[in-house]
């Protein structure tokens, strides 16, 4: 299992936050978010947003630390980074 998480950059209703991805598929992406009891409202389409509160549970059950870039690299690499119009088509749908 190769589950990754960014760091918390990004400010969302007073908290930063941060994203988990699989460099394997969505299914294990959502294995592991079950396992961790990620709700699936958290899911873009691509990646889950986690809350930076949320971020050392993450790590701890596996998540493998890296930097965004990285991140986006290994998700475009495996075939699974969707483009900005196809996460909106996403979550207008879901």
């Amino acid at each position: 299992m190769t589950i990754l998480i960014d760091e918390a950059r990004w400010w969302f209703r007073g908290e930063k936050w941060c994203h988990l991805v699989s460099d394997v598929s969505y299914g294990e992406l959502h294995d592991f978010a079950d396992l961790v009891g990620v709700p699936r409202r958290g899911f873009q389409g691509d990646h889950y947003d986690i809350p930076q509160s949320y971020r050392q549970q993450m790590i701890e059950a596996g998540a493998l630390v890296v930097e965004s870039r990285e991140l986006v690299r290994r998700l475009r690499g495996a075939g699974l980074r969707l483009s900005s119009a196809e996460r909106r088509a996403h979550i207008a749908t879901n």
